[in-house]
């Protein structure tokens, strides 16, 4: 299995949120997964000019980093993502990737993939940042398996609990052994087929403007 992390913390690799992540690599490698980790303070991925290029053509025509992560996530099995709560979300960096996603979740383009969330904050409201961050997964196609979460405010010397880091290391555990068995999650299904006909309805109204997406649908969703 090949999973690409996302970091958006401007602390990179040596900040709180790069660290959970890595424990939940940490488990999907001792499990036979190969992880790549991206930080995207290290990229250059701009913010969405919303000039519906990537619905015409169904490729951004920015020039940055943002088409080389999407490919990589294209070539990969599994997605997990990582960020810093924000004033109660996600970092300015993800969010920014985040919206350029947006052709990815009109053809729901990531599906058959696996995926999971890490947060850290200094002192709270994690939660509420994890379930964003798994359902802009279901919207691309991505059936999340669970997420992971510490408030390093309460941590002695910010150092996770021993309960923390068997928690993350579970969670990639889960992701690899997920996707070994195209695990199927109900209540993710169930979010996703109504998300998939909420798009196929958008496609329609929209197949005059959009012509790369509706006729991603035609081929692979068998729009008529």
């Amino acid at each position: 299995m090949k999973i690409i992390t996302i970091i958006g913390s401007p602390h990179k690799a040596r900040g709180a949120t790069a660290r959970l992540a890595d424990l939940v690599g940490e488990g999907a490698e001792g499990e036979g997964a190969c992880v790549e980790t991206i930080f995207l303070p290290g990229k250059r991925v701009n913010p969405c000019n919303a000039c519906d290029t990537c619905h015409k053509v169904g490729k951004c025509p920015q020039k940055d980093d943002f088409e080389e992560i999407r490919q990589k996530i294209l070539d990969a099995d599994g997605l997990i993502l990582g960020s810093p709560n924000y004033i109660y979300s996600v970092s300015a960096q993800l969010k920014a990737f985040i919206d350029r996603c947006c052709g990815v979740i009109h053809c729901v383009g990531f599906e058959g993939k696996y995926g999971a969330s890490v947060v850290t904050s200094g002192g709270g409201d994690e939660e509420p940042i994890v379930n964003y961050m798994n359902h802009f997964l279901i919207t691309t196609g991505i059936t999340p398996v669970g997420s992971v979460w510490a408030t390093m405010g309460l941590l002695p010397d910010g150092r996770f609990t021993e309960e923390i880091v068997a928690r993350a290391r579970e969670l990639g555990r889960i992701l690899v052994h997920s996707w070994k068995s195209k695990a199927v999650l109900p209540e993710v299904e169930r979010v996703k087929d109504n998300f998939k006909e909420r798009m196929k309805y958008l496609m329609v109204y929209r197949k005059q403007e959009w012509p790369y997406e509706y006729a991603f649908w035609q081929k692979h969703r068998g729009l008529t």
